[in-house]
Order: structure tokens, then sequence, then C-alpha cells
């Protein structure tokens, strides 16, 4: 963790373009709370395939027109070399300066994988066409990337990505902070010592925190599965214990180094702001 000292923190916020009215005026409400608090950025998700392509391109709009930071994910699986070229124009056009590049998931009964197979191909590509316009963000699997054929597999290819021009990483939320210890003292003993932002979830639904760890392998302790299922439907509870959970997990991630935080929020602004007050952010 020696090396995640030294850089400075960055505090961050996810959302995701908003489908319909109701998901839109949400969206601005997060907006609305969360800008105060002055982020780094705030990223905006990419579709598989880029279906969400053009909602992203307005969500990044929307976060430019109240000052602050957007940091667009772009991902390739399924794109071509022109279709990402365009993109990235669009972007430097709009004074974009932050990317999270992704490989993604190709769509469901899409068969072609496009022009690039990893997100280190993404990543080399806009070196290629923008040299340092942008600051590069990757992914990182402190528990494995589910795909991955193995620990050391995943590292291999994390590091791919940094050689091909990542700046820094923002990784799969978790809630077991040794994971995260583990996977940055790996990459340290590697010379790898760009940023390695902790993603967090805030927990706030039992069901909906299973199924989403269930689809990006991130590992729920059974202590606070246990708890969870004990609580039952008492909403009131579960939120409350997650965020007693996630808040302690933050203050130990900041204590042993992190260089920051980045909250997915799924455009919901209160579980987080919360976090953030009680951290004393």
């Amino acid at each position: 963790m020696e090396s995640q000292k030294r850089h400075a923190r960055v505090f961050s916020f996810e959302f995701f373009p908003p489908k319909s009215e109701e998901a839109r005026s949400a969206f601005h409400a997060a907006l609305e709370q969360l800008a105060p608090l002055d982020p780094r950025f705030f990223s905006v998700t990419f579709g598989a395939g880029g279906s969400t392509r053009e909602r992203t391109l307005e969500t990044v709009r929307e976060i430019a027109g109240h000052g602050k930071a957007a940091a667009p994910h772009l991902s390739c699986i399924g794109a071509t070399r022109d279709s990402i070229r365009d993109i990235l124009a669009t972007y430097k056009a709009l004074g974009v300066r932050h990317i999270v590049a992704l490989r993604g998931d190709l769509p469901s009964g899409m068969v072609d994988p496009g022009d690039f197979r990893y997100a280190s191909e993404l990543v080399r590509f806009i070196r290629a066409e923008t040299g340092d316009h942008f600051h590069i963000e990757v992914a990182a699997y402190p528990e494995v990337h589910p795909q991955a054929t193995s620990a050391e597999d995943d590292i291999r290819h994390f590091q791919e990505k940094i050689d091909a021009g990542a700046n820094s990483a923002i990784t799969q939320y978790f809630y077991n902070a040794d994971a995260y210890y583990w996977f940055v003292d790996t990459c340290e003993a590697r010379g790898l010592t760009v940023p390695i932002v902790p993603g967090i979830m805030p927990i706030t639904n039992h069901r909906q925190l299973l199924r989403f760890s269930e689809a990006c392998g991130a590992e729920v302790p059974r202590w606070i599965r246990r708890r969870l299922e004990d609580f039952g439907e008492d909403g009131e509870s579960i939120r409350s214990f997650g965020l007693d959970v996630t808040t302690a997990l933050c203050a130990e991630l900041l204590a042993a180094g992190a260089p920051g935080l980045h909250f997915y929020t799924l455009n919901k602004a209160a579980p987080s702001s919360v976090i953030w007050e009680r951290l004393g952010l």
C-alpha cells in the first residue's frame, strides 16, 4: 500500500444515463445534491455494445452544464476503430479530459466482437489517437474478474492496461478490505504504482445487492449476508446497517492510504452523501 499513500486523494461519483422522464428527474436531483460536494469528476456508464451512446453523451453534457467534470465510460466490445475515433472527437470538442476505458460486455445476440478484444487495446488506441489529452481510468478487480482464468491472469491483464497508457484505476466494489490490500500490494511488487481507487457500493437493498454481486463477481461476506437476511423486508434497518458497514469500510481504506473513493450511486444521492458526511469529507 506504500505507493498509494503518495497519491493525492480523488473522490468521484458514478451515474448511469437515465432512460425515462422519471429517471431523468431522479438523476437531476442526485446531481444537484452531489455537485456541491465538488468531487474530482462524475463518471457516466456506457451500455453494452454502445447501447447507451447518445444517452451517455447527453448525460455528460448535463454534468458539464453544471460546471463539473464528466468522465464518460467507453467500452470497446462490438465497436470499430472508426466509431471509437468519432466518440473521442466528440468528447474532445466538449472539453472532456477524462475517460474510463473498459472492455465491456457483448450485448445478447451480438456475435461480432468488433475491432477490439481487450481494454488494453482500447487504451492503446486512445493514446495513439489523442496523445495525452485524456486522463485514462481502467477497471481493477481486487476479487478477480469473474471471467479471468486465474488471479495471476487477472493481474497480467491489469498490467497490460497500465503498460498501454492508463493513468489510474477504479476497482469493482468489494466489502473485504484485505482483497484490496492484496491486489494493491501485488501490483506494487510488479512496479505498478498508479493510483488504484476503491469502488464503493452503498448497501441499500438486499436482493439488488446479491443480484449485482453475482453478475460482477463481488463477494458479499457471509456475516453481511446473514445480517441482511435477518432484517427480512425491514428496508430501514437494511439501509441503516448498510450505511454503517460501508462507512466503516471507507474509513478503514482511507486510514490505510487508499488514494480516494469512487461511489457507485445508482443515481441516488442520499446514501453516498451520508457516508461522505460521516467521513468528514
